[in-house]
């Protein structure tokens, strides 16, 4: 079998709040959609972050290894780290209301993302967020450039996130509750995209939710999170239908009725 894209062995301890993260274990397959979830404060924005070596903001203390793509990311220096956000490892928030800038046209904010990690003409620059608008079904038209976050409904402004987070096609895409502020049509079109960037550039997608049908229908796997720990961790469709760890047998029961599972996620 290749070697996982992403290997983490790793603790985390918040000034005053130690266990955030309790050695955990976790691995992300080349090309697969990794479907992460557990109840809110279980500490699964905390694992994003550790991801992205972001947690000296919080002044956190990260313990272990999380190697990937053939590096230990521990190791690595912040500014290496910075060369690797965004083209390597992206990132897509739950709220595109507040992650955009309300001052910016999007063209602009999609261009500053582009450039952080390309160096080209204006001509290359266009071209590539058009791209960006064509790859998350947005209408690649300098009309829609011109745009202000304020001008979009909040569906397009989660689209334009994803483009953000995936304009340079990173090997990981990382979503931090990408659906939890949409409607339930707008958030099954979201998901079916994720699942189209999934299977037309292999990247693979860490996909955070507390809910468990939208992790049902687009995960390759699943892995439940409980205070800090993953505690089970299997192939969707086995881990829903003969869940093992008491706490996802809980969860499980205490759905409305039972999953179905979509064909959105590749080989399901």
């Amino acid at each position: 079998m290749n070697a996982p894209l992403l290997k983490l062995e790793a603790s985390v301890d918040y000034p005053g709040k130690p266990g955030v993260l309790r050695d955990l274990s976790l691995e992300i397959q080349r090309g697969e959609i990794l479907g992460l979830v557990g109840q809110s404060g279980c500490g699964k924005s905390t694992l994003a972050l550790t991801i992205l070596q972001l947690l000296y903001l919080k002044k956190a203390k990260v313990s272990g290894s999380i190697h990937f793509n053939g590096r230990d990311l521990v190791a690595l220096k912040e500014r290496e780290m910075r060369a690797l956000r965004g083209k390597e490892i992206g990132l897509v928030l739950q709220s595109p209301m507040s992650s955009l800038n309300p001052a910016l046209r999007i063209g602009k904010q999609l261009e500053e993302a582009w450039r952080v990690h390309k160096q080209g003409s204006r001509e290359e620059c266009r071209f590539a967020l058009m791209q960006a608008l064509e790859d998350v079904s947005l209408p690649a038209e300098e009309d829609f450039l011109r745009r202000y976050p304020s001008q979009l409904s909040v569906g397009q402004a989660q689209r334009v996130l994803i483009a953000m987070g995936a304009i340079h096609h990173p090997l990981l895409l990382i979503a931090d509750e990408p659906t939890s502020a949409l409607d339930i049509i707008t958030q099954s079109e979201i998901l079916t995209l994720f699942a189209t960037l999934n299977k037309k550039f292999a990247m693979s997608i860490l996909y955070i939710s507390h809910d468990l049908l939208s992790v049902a229908t687009i995960s390759h796997r699943v892995a439940v999170m409980e205070k800090g720990q993953i505690v089970e961790w299997r192939a969707t469709t086995d881990l829903f239908q003969r869940p093992q760890h008491p706490y996802t047998q809980q969860l499980i029961a205490a759905l409305p009725s039972s999953p179905k599972f979509a064909t959105t996620a590749a080989g399901k």
